[in-house]
């Protein structure tokens, strides 16, 4: 029976060299840091790196999409081809070709991808914990928020370590003490010893400029400073802005309802303006219509005057007539005359009456607060009315009259009950009399049957004396 033959081990079973130093320079920090050894690596068991922070925030569909974008605009500013991509999911082929890609913007040449990039993403102290044996497939539904952490981690570090190298020359230039140092030295190494001098001279004079200008700005600052101190305690101890703001603005809202009711009111104005102009424009329209009108009968009647002729007999006509016109107008105006004074006589007639119909309306008003009519109806005389009604200040045909005839009707219900009433007690005190007078009768009959008793009793006594 033969043997079996042992298999040979796999290359990536193989242990693999101790990483060297000049290839990567913080393998001295990795290997003083970590426990696990080169063997681990090399191991079949899943070993992880980095601190434990968790990738679970890129498991968000948003971070993932906002991580994507970074990452390709990196790469395409570097005008690489690669790209990545959430749907679907990249292959594990451009994720390892990318991670390539950033490890070499990084100056980590790496020959195998499996081997190296775990020692590198442990000299730079990787946040993000990765297995080893997920990178043969990147690209699964777990795995994938964990290589997209490492990746977009590796972009910062990539675009941090490009902005170092763009910004060093202006750190060096812009710093005078450096410079000086340089030059110095560099006079030094000459044996220029007038030149290290005058560099001295110049950086000393520079340095007092300097250190003049500075304490102008802190006298400066200072002077600011009390002023700002000052105007501080004023605002401490006065009204704040904020306070003296709404103080203005109070006033000026009052200023704006002021404001407001003012033009409300002359918009009211205007309006009222307005109505009465266009009622102005009106009659000055009728005005203007009866103006032409006048103006053609006028001128109608001119013509017809200017198309008449005049004798002497019709003058003499229009004399008389124009006398008996006059003569009207005299007789007019005396019977005018007579008439006014006969007015101003009704005047003081009427004037007498209403006094007395005021004297007699209180009269009238007492009786009817004696007598209960009505609803408490009152006269009160009204100078200015011109109906008997409106002067009385009531109606009495429709107040008074309906009020006197419903009392006048209890007045009568009364008196018939009175009457009868009467009438039951005459007869009652005829009763009373018949019965009195035979009472009287009666006591009578008895004082006399009593005087005869008492008669014979006196006769009986004197008998018996005898």
């Amino acid at each position: 029976m033969r043997g079996k033959a042992r298999r040979r081990p796999t290359e990536s079973f193989n242990p693999q060299p101790t990483p060297d130093r000049r290839q990567f320079p913080f393998s001295t920090s990795v290997a003083n840091t970590s426990r696990d050894s080169d063997a681990s690596f090399a191991s079949s068991r899943p070993s992880t790196i980095g601190v434990g922070r968790s990738s679970e925030l890129y498991t968000d569909r948003a971070h993932q999409n906002s991580a994507i974008r970074s990452i390709n605009t990196y790469l395409s500013s570097h005008s690489s081809l690669l790209s990545l991509k959430t749907h679907p999911i990249s292959s594990a082929k451009e994720i390892t070709e990318v991670l390539q890609f950033l490890l070499h913007q990084l100056d980590y040449p790496s020959t195998k991808l499996e081997d190296d990039l775990f020692i590198i993403l442990k000299s730079l102290n990787c946040p993000f914990k990765v297995i080893k044996s997920t990178l043969r497939a990147p690209n699964t539904p777990h795995n994938w928020p964990s290589f997209l952490a490492v990746i977009h981690w590796l972009v910062q570090i990539a675009m941090y370590k490009e902005h170092l190298a763009a910004n060093s020359r202006s750190h060096v230039e812009n710093n005078g003490m450096l410079v000086y140092a340089f030059n110095s030295y560099l006079s030094y190494i000459r044996g220029d010893d007038d030149s290290v001098e005058a560099l001295d001279r110049e950086f000393m004079e520079k340095l007092e400029r300097e250190r003049d200008s500075v304490l102008e700005s802190v006298k400066v600052l200072e002077s600011n400073f009390n002023e700002l101190s000052a105007k501080a305690e004023a605002m401490r101890k006065g009204p704040t802005e904020i306070e003296r703001l709404e103080k203005e603005r109070s006033v000026l809202e009052e200023d704006v309802k002021k404001f407001h009711a003012m033009i409300s009111e002359f918009n009211q104005r205007i309006e009222g303006m307005e109505k009465l102009l266009e009622e102005k424009r009106k009659e000055l329209d009728a005005k203007v219509e009866e103006r032409k009108r006048i103006i053609e009968e006028n001128e109608d009647l001119k013509k017809r005057v200017d198309e008449q002729s005049f004798n002497l007999r019709d003058a003499e006509r229009m004399k008389r007539e124009l006398q008996a016109v006059e003569r009207d107008i005299g007789e007019a105006e005396a019977a005018r005359n007579s008439w006014e004074e006969k007015m101003w006589d009704l005047d003081a007639a009427i004037g007498h009456k209403f006094k007395e119909l005021e004297a007699l309306s209180m009269e009238c008003n007492q009786a009817a607060r004696r007598l209960k009519l009505g609803n408490g109806f009152q006269y009160v005389l009204n100078a200015e009315g011109s109906t008997p009604a409106q002067v009385m200040g009531i109606d009495y045909k429709s107040t008074v009259k309906p009020g006197l005839e419903s009392f006048a009707d209890d007045i009568k219900k009364n008196s018939m009950a009175k009457l009868e009433e009467l009438i039951s007690l005459q007869q009652e005190s005829s009763e009373l009399t018949a019965k009195i007078e035979g009472k009287k009768n009666r006591i009578a009959a008895l004082q006399s049957n009593i005087d005869e008793g008492r008669i014979c009793n006196v006769i009986l006594e004197e008998k018996q004396l005898d």
